[in-house]
């Protein structure tokens, strides 16, 4: 059992709330009931675009903008239909235990307080400061680690608990389900795009980007972007089989610093039409412009997903629409001196 990591253990303790439905893979129905479940939850965020970016790169580009959304992040989809799905289910717990590294902590800590369940979030003491503070500003206890690691192995040793539920950030039906709900809300309204990009951490976004898109648009490409720094998930596709990063990856994407894909999200992951691995200087650029051409704040790790698109689009030889699924916008001033060590809007797109 020792060479197995975390989350493959996560039904073996919690009797109490396993069902044999939540190790499924979900389907384009489950997104669909998550919409409606949440609804009153979260926030229908916007699409946005820059004339400029799309007259400079021939393209025509759609954000969903989940910088938006509740804890401003997508997180927050995943982590409130988990909740209210077990509420339905009549398994509410008497406390819920989650481990991340940033975004899905401070959505479990928010979600949980809508339903007035207790959380404990285990997290690496490198994670965001904003979002450890965030996280206790939430009503959660924050519990912090050297590692990743000892945090995933912590959240385990909680969990063995008849009365605890461990919400996992991506590796879950329910919580794919609900990150799924941003690519319906966008291509109900957007109809048709050529393809549809997003980050990948865990895969949980992409996962529910790649199911929605398949039944709604089923011609559009469905695209992934990586850091290369932390690209655990390129190499399990690569590899067809699940990598698991060595030690803490140095990029400055920290949503997207997951040890592992789940099993579930690996095999959404497997089906994408392309999966770009992206360098740290190219995840700061798309930051730094796309803060100042759509005046919003977004993070590196959805940042990246613009330079998988910029170099999709460089291949095209016909005018494309795509939609860019931004996941959030949280960040602190540490890495926002990074962001702004070095000034790359002296280099404009249009000249790459």
């Amino acid at each position: 059992m020792n060479n197995l990591t975390p989350f493959k253990f996560l039904f073996t303790f919690n009797k109490k709330y396993w069902s044999p439905d939540l190790k499924t893979k979900p389907s384009f129905k489950d997104i669909v009931e998550a919409k409606n479940r949440i609804s009153k939850f979260i926030v229908d965020t916007p699409i946005i675009s820059s004339s400029i970016l799309n007259d400079w790169l021939g393209h025509k580009i759609y954000f969903k903008a989940d910088s938006f959304q509740k804890i401003g992040a997508f997180k927050s989809r995943g982590a409130s239909n988990a909740i209210s799905w077990l509420v339905e289910e009549d398994k509410k717990p008497k406390k819920i235990v989650a481990n991340s590294s940033g975004n899905h902590a401070q959505a479990v800590a928010w979600a949980s307080r809508q339903f007035g369940i207790p959380s404990t979030i285990f997290m690496p003491e490198y994670a965001s400061k904003i979002k450890i503070q965030a996280t206790r500003s939430y009503g959660a206890e924050v519990v912090l680690s050297p590692t990743r690691d000892e945090s995933d192995t912590k959240v385990l040793n909680e969990s063995k608990d008849k009365d605890v539920y461990w919400l996992p950030p991506f590796n879950n039906k329910q919580v794919i389900a609900g990150q799924g709900t941003a690519t319906l809300e966008a291509l109900g309204k957007l109809k048709s795009v050529d393809a549809v990009f997003a980050p990948c951490g865990g895969g949980g976004l992409l996962s529910g980007a790649l199911i929605t898109a398949r039944q709604l648009c089923p011609s559009a490409q469905v695209i992934g972007a990586e850091p290369l720094n932390a690209n655990d998930a390129v190499q399990s596709v690569r590899l067809n089989s699940i990598q698991r990063l060595k030690g803490i990856p140095n990029t400055i994407a920290d949503g997207a610093m997951t040890m592992a894909v789940g099993d579930i999200t690996f095999e959404f992951l497997k089906k994408l039409d392309e999966f770009y691995e992206v360098e740290e200087d190219k995840i700061i650029y798309w930051t730094q412009w796309l803060n100042h051409m759509l005046k919003i704040q977004i993070e590196p790790t959805c940042a990246m997903t613009m330079e998988a698109a910029f170099r999709w689009l460089k291949k095209q030889s016909q005018k494309k629409e795509i939609l860019i699924i931004l996941s959030g916008g949280n960040v602190d001033d540490k890495t926002r001196r990074k962001i702004w060590k070095q000034n790359y809007l002296n280099i404009m797109p249009k000249d790459l």
